[in-house]
């Protein structure tokens, strides 16, 4: 199906059967997509058992059908030879010259950086797209068939957009140094993590902005419950605080939350400094006492709730949490189940025994028949000076680099196996 039947001149019940049968190959991939979550991948199978395992059906069509799959490997040969950063192809590849087709591909975006999504689940993303007339992030004609199964929960508004069906792109963060990128990459080839934290695909560069291209974790579940939970008992980085002089700006916003706050030296001097006042900030919420604090939440049928960050005290942090399980006993226990594990394959990691973690989040959300617990969020995740060794659950020194992530993972197990569910 080309993309010049969905837009063609139509009458109205017509264009609107031939935008159902598009969202219905949207919705094929869709399938194919969270398949493939659950099984090797593709490129770790013989070509001739992928070949083989292939209905007598499907056999039989592309017999019959051959010139159905040529856009599958026109896309395939200039996926290859631009995902190096060059859109000019190599001298062997049979690349498509027809105008209109080229047209098309070109409005992919340049590939930066590409770990993990194999050939066939890019080629039939394509197909899929390219019969909506699509480019990425998903134009309006697929965002109005997702609205009920994506949102944005917390993070800068512009920070994230649907790629499509099945992933989202997250604009690049961390820096000149591409932080957030080589830890997706990094933990992307480590056993020990890679299913504790989204699948990273690739990084892309799209109209002047650079995106990673990540799993979306709200794909398959319907109308979840959802929470966002920012780990640590720091979430700051020790560099953010390395300038000792006063600031009269952060004496303002501190005076603005709490006017008893600064200390009579402080309130003389009208200024604060920049670790006292960060520190100040974590004071308001859960963070130092729990290591953890709900940063937003989103119930069936609501809008998400982001006004959480004041939560501070123990009483308040389980309300919040029973209002997230609503009495769920066999739901807390797989939770549970999912945050113990996160936490042995953490505390297992050569890569979070030599990295700080600061600002990260652990991802909940379930629905009527799944539950998922996830690691995101690391603009700020820096490997420490060679031969330390972090504990993750020690008080932090200027200096030792301990964030209290675990400490804070700690806590938050035994705050959900404490939630009152009877009510």
């Amino acid at each position: 199906m080309s993309s010049s039947v969905c837009h063609a001149p139509l009458p109205a019940r017509m264009e609107a059967f031939t935008t159902r049968l598009c969202l219905r190959a949207v919705d094929q991939y869709e399938r194919l997509l969270q398949a493939h979550f659950n099984k090797p991948s593709s490129k770790e199978q013989p070509s001739r058992l992928r070949h083989e395992s292939a209905s007598p059906k499907e056999q039989r069509r592309r017999k019959e059908n051959p010139g159905s799959y040529s856009a599958v490997t026109a896309f395939r040969q200039w996926r290859r030879s631009t995902s190096v950063g060059s859109r000019s192809g190599s001298a062997n590849s049979k690349l498509p010259n027809d105008p209109a087709t080229v047209r098309r591909l070109e409005q992919f975006p340049l590939v930066l950086s590409d770990t993990s999504m194999p050939d066939e689940d890019l080629s039939l993303k394509f197909l899929a797209l390219n019969a909506l007339d699509l480019t990425a992030p998903a134009s309006d004609v697929l965002l109005k068939n997702r609205l009920k199964s994506w949102f944005q929960l917390s993070g800068h508004p512009d920070g994230f957009a649907p790629a499509g069906p099945g992933t989202v792109w997250k604009r690049r963060t961390g820096g000149a140094e591409n932080t957030e990128r080589m830890v997706y990459e990094a933990l992307s080839k480590d056993e020990t993590m890679r299913d504790c934290v989204p699948r990273y695909y690739r990084e892309v560069e799209y109209k002047g902005d650079t995106f990673i291209e990540l799993q979306d974790l709200l794909f398959g579940f319907n109308d979840p419950h959802v929470m966002d939970i920012k780990m640590g008992t720091r979430t700051f980085l020790e560099s953010e605080v390395s300038k000792t002089a006063a600031r009269p700006d952060l004496y303002q916003k501190m005076v603005a939350v709490d006017p008893d706050a600064p200390t009579i030296q402080e309130h003389e001097q009208r200024a604060v400094t920049k670790l006292r006042y960060m520190q100040f900030r974590e004071q308001q919420s859960s963070t130092c006492s729990h290591g953890f604090r709900i940063e937003a939440m989103k119930l069936p049928g609501a809008p998400p709730i982001t006004d959480l960050k004041r939560v501070k005290s123990h009483s308040e942090v389980l309300g919040t949490m029973a209002m997230f399980l609503k009495g769920r006993g066999n739901t807390r226990q797989k939770l549970l189940e999912r945050l113990r594990n996160l936490r042995v394959k953490f505390q297992q990691s050569t890569y979070f025994q030599t990295h700080e973690v600061i600002g990260s989040s652990i991802f909940m959300i379930y629905d009527e028949d799944k539950v998922g617990v996830w690691l995101i969020d690391f603009a700020k995740t820096y490997r420490v000076s060679d031969g330390q060794i972090l504990t993750h659950r020690s008080g932090w020194e200027q200096g030792n680099h301990e964030e209290g992530f675990l400490f804070g993972l700690d806590n938050l197990i035994s705050t959900i196996e404490e939630v009152d569910i009877s009510s």
